[in-house]
């Protein structure tokens, strides 16, 4: 999970910021531990580890170097991870739906592809996906090489899947698994299509 920006837009730490009673970053975490066995959680180079949910299985890892965008965040998590397949997602998206997290993960184990991700509004999502995590940490260093720091960029140079609206909107037909807090009016935001 990538837990690293500045929170500029927002105006302070979004991740620390109270909704539905309990931390933003511990509604992703929550629900990452549904469908996965530990959660890293990528920080800044100088950032504190923030307090997690009692009892989850939750490691940090850290970007390399501050301030490089996602992807360099992106290595970090990879390089800490401990399984075939990793479900990428922000920290400040705090209603993953389990269920569409899991046909994702299935769409990638069946197909042998390298990355999936959600169709919306006839454009791919970068957030969440799912990557296998030796050809994604190939792909990213390649691209980090190359100064390219973008999520989008990897989506485009790997093997990937996209899944389409009809079919994961099914599952999450309010589609709150695309929600991500920007600004604090995103937290009482009721319609969640970003």
């Amino acid at each position: 999970m990538l837990a690293g920006g500045r929170s500029e837009r927002f105006g302070r730490d979004k991740l620390a910021e109270g909704y539905r009673g309990r931390p933003l970053l511990h509604h992703p975490v929550s629900r990452l531990l549904e469908v996965c066995d530990r959660v890293v959680v990528v920080l800044a180079p100088d950032a504190e580890e923030p307090p997690m949910p009692a009892g989850a299985a939750v490691a940090f890892a850290r970007d390399a170097v501050a301030e490089e965008g996602p992807l360099r965040g992106l290595a970090a998590g990879l390089e800490a991870a401990n399984a075939e397949w990793v479900v990428l997602a922000g920290g400040d998206m705090p209603d993953l739906q389990p269920a569409v997290l899991l046909e994702m993960l299935r769409a990638g184990v069946e197909t042998g592809t390298v990355a999936v991700s959600l169709a919306d509004g006839g454009k791919e999502r970068p957030l969440p996906c799912v990557l296998r995590t030796v050809p994604a940490a190939e792909a990213v260093d390649s691209l980090l090489e190359a100064g390219r720091r973008s999520l989008r960029d990897l989506l485009a140079s790997v093997a990937s899947v996209v899944i389409d609206e009809p079919t994961w909107t099914a599952l999450d037909p309010e589609r709150r698994t695309l929600l991500d807090v920007d600004e604090p009016t995103d937290l009482g935001r009721s319609d969640h299509r970003q």
